[in-house]
């Protein structure tokens, strides 16, 4: 799939500068994440404030791109394709968005457990799951960059282990918590 050719280079231009928007917030938001495992991981408090410093860039990029969105669609009225195009970014900034505000919040619990010496023992199945959903946003970015379809699908197909793993994980803390209820304050937060 590619983006429909118009007379109006200019309107060809929106629609490129949108899209490529989309792809420097989602470039942004998987740093953020990427960092945020890496601070849980290493109890880095130094790079857990970035994560969440990197949170308000995030929310700006969403309210410029639905607005650039909102604008397309009352000044070009689109049609078919492009009409797709347009709600789907403006679905994905949103998810991007809250994306952004999952790392923070790792980021956030990240600064609180950097000094906790247990942290290493359950983080790393935190992390471990927190890079899957990693490879999926990569790779759901690199659909979007592409436009390609099958990918996305494929993406999505992937979406199901992910609950199946989460769901494991948070099965694995509660069997901690009961083994060892002196470490249940640093377990919650992970």
């Amino acid at each position: 799939m590619k983006l429909d050719e118009h007379t109006s280079q200019r309107y060809n231009a929106e629609l490129e500068a949108v899209r490529n928007r989309v792809l420097t917030m989602g470039g942004l938001v998987e740093k953020q994440c990427r960092q945020a495992l890496q601070a849980l991981l290493k109890g880095d408090a130094e790079l857990a404030s970035e994560v969440d410093g990197a949170d308000y860039e995030v929310n700006d990029l969403e309210i410029e791109i639905s607005d650039r969105c909102t604008e397309i669609l009352a000044r070009r009225q689109p049609a078919a394709g492009d009409l797709r195009m347009i709600v789907a970014v403006i679905r994905m900034v949103s998810n991007l968005e809250r994306i952004g505000d999952e790392a923070a919040k790792i980021g956030r619990k990240a600064r609180k457990l950097a000094d906790a010496r247990d942290r290493q023992a359950y983080a790393g199945e935190s992390v471990h799951l927190g890079e899957g959903v990693l490879q999926m946003l990569h790779g759901a970015l690199d659909a979007f960059a592409r436009l390609d379809v099958q990918a996305a699908v494929e993406i999505i197909s992937r979406d199901l282990e992910i609950d199946r793993e989460f769901k494991s994980l948070n099965r694995l803390l509660i069997s901690h918590m009961m083994e060892q209820p002196q470490r249940v304050k640093n377990m919650l937060r992970v």
